[in-house]
């Protein structure tokens, strides 16, 4: 027979106050107000003490409690109205507790959902994925981000954004006819999305951008600007050589054919690691265009660009004006080089279009015309270049592969660009004589 309880008052739940051991004051039904033993500060000052409400009840044959809240929070009348709630989840063979914890965590999920708007997770992923970039590529995403992405995509909940959302942002940019910047773009978004997904970002579950490429306009594949005509190279190399500009930057522009290395490879050039005297200059992997983790990986090697006769007389007539700095083509600050623009400048200042030719544009001069009109061996040429070409052993990136024909190659490349300049027919295709032997690396 169970023992009969006599239901609380207010006015009981009210006065009663702690005292030294813990009480607990039953309203029935499984319903007790607990009201812990008194407290004192290290100063022996009494501190408050809550009452809290607490539901006794059996679940499954177990025996179970659940807390409903503190008083004066909760009154007497809301905590009969609580203990109601657990009765008829109980009778539908529901356990409050485990209700509780799945309504707690699906408002906690509704919260986090609500905060993660497209730019605070593309934030997240930007700042996880800029370490394996270099600085340049870090500065074009970001600006992509903030002139094509963030301004119609931004302020959404990354979990409502749908496929027409992200092509409706990608329509924008194809307005302005950027069309190879759509593709680029939809690819940054879809990485978001990816990262999204694989770091569990609430609500998000598929990426948006997938697919989209085949509703995109497809860009006209266009090349850098590249002169494989003879006479119209010699022509510039004249131009070239009697340009009226800067000193500097007529050294720069005539280093540009001969050397064909990339151009901030070019501008960013240091003086330390110029050997005049072995004809070599070492360029360091972590100054040219590799990924971060690719740099780690190889740090401390170097990518060798043999210097022709042509290509030291140059050096030694620059080295009295920058030799002093750091670098072959400092800037107006001493700490900073020319600006990328500046060799295309120089070339439209005299009246050379970009859709003639461009400073990237040489590599591509210097890769068609040594092998179809030197007879030089692509692999010899795609080395110098830099390019990740695996041979047939899988081996990629030797910086000594084919290193004595590169030697050959780049004298030949100097002496066939001087005659070009200088107007004179070339004989039959083959490799030209070596003008100068080149001292052994140590």
């Amino acid at each position: 027979m169970s023992r009969s309880v006599t239901p609380l008052s207010a006015r009981k739940v009210e006065t009663v106050k702690a005292t030294e051991k813990p009480q607990t004051f039953f309203d029935g039904g499984g319903l007790f107000l607990f009201v812990p033993a008194k407290k004192f500060s290290k100063e022996g000052k009494l501190l408050p003490v809550a009452k809290w409400w607490r539901l006794k009840y059996n679940f499954n044959g177990k025996s179970c409690l659940l807390s409903l809240g503190t008083y004066p929070d909760i009154s007497l009348e809301e905590a009969r109205e609580r203990r109601q709630k657990a009765r008829n989840l109980l009778a539908n063979g529901i356990n409050p507790s485990e209700e509780r914890k799945q309504r707690s965590a699906a408002e906690s999920l509704s919260k986090e959902i609500e905060r993660n708007t497209f730019e605070r997770v593309a934030r997240q992923w930007l700042e996880v994925a800029r370490t394996e970039w270099t600085d340049g590529h870090t500065r074009t995403i970001i600006s992509r981000l903030e002139r094509d992405i963030l301004p119609p995509l931004g302020n959404l909940l990354i979990s409502e954004i749908t496929t027409k959302d992200v092509l409706a942002s990608l329509r924008l940019v194809e307005a302005r006819q950027a069309y190879e910047s759509a593709h680029r773009i939809k690819t940054i978004i879809g990485q978001v999305f990816n990262f999204a997904i694989v770091s569990d970002i609430a609500g998000v579950e598929n990426n948006p951008a997938a697919g989209l490429s085949k509703v995109l306009k497809q860009p006209n594949k266009k090349s850098m600007a590249a002169i494989l005509d003879p006479e119209k190279l010699g022509r510039l190399l004249a131009d070239i050589e009697s340009y009226a500009g800067s000193f500097v930057v007529r050294c720069a522009l005539k280093l540009a054919p001969m050397l064909f290395v990339r151009p901030g490879e070019l501008r960013n050039a240091k003086w330390e690691d110029v050997d005049m005297e072995r004809l070599a200059w070492q360029l360091p992997v972590e100054d040219t265009k590799l990924t971060l983790k690719e740099k780690a990986r190889r740090k401390g090697q170097v990518h060798t660009v043999p210097l022709s006769r042509q290509a030291i007389e140059v050096l030694q007539a620059l080295q009295p004006f920058t030799g002093s700095s750091q670098y072959l083509f400092p800037g107006r600050a001493a700490s900073r080089v020319l600006s990328e623009n500046t060799v295309n400048q120089a070339l439209r200042t005299m009246g050379w279009d970009r859709d003639t030719v461009t400073g990237h544009g040489f590599r591509a001069t210097a890769r068609t015309m040594l092998h179809e009109t030197l007879g030089f061996s692509p692999d010899a040429i795609e080395a110098q270049l830099g390019h990740r070409v695996p041979d047939r052993l899988g081996v990629a990136y030797n910086r000594t592969k084919h290193l004595d024909e590169r030697y050959q190659m780049m004298q030949a490349w100097a002496d066939y660009l001087d005659s070009l300049k200088a107007g004179v027919k070339m004989p039959a295709p083959g490799v030209l004589p070596v003008t100068r032997e080149r001292k052994a690396l140590v």
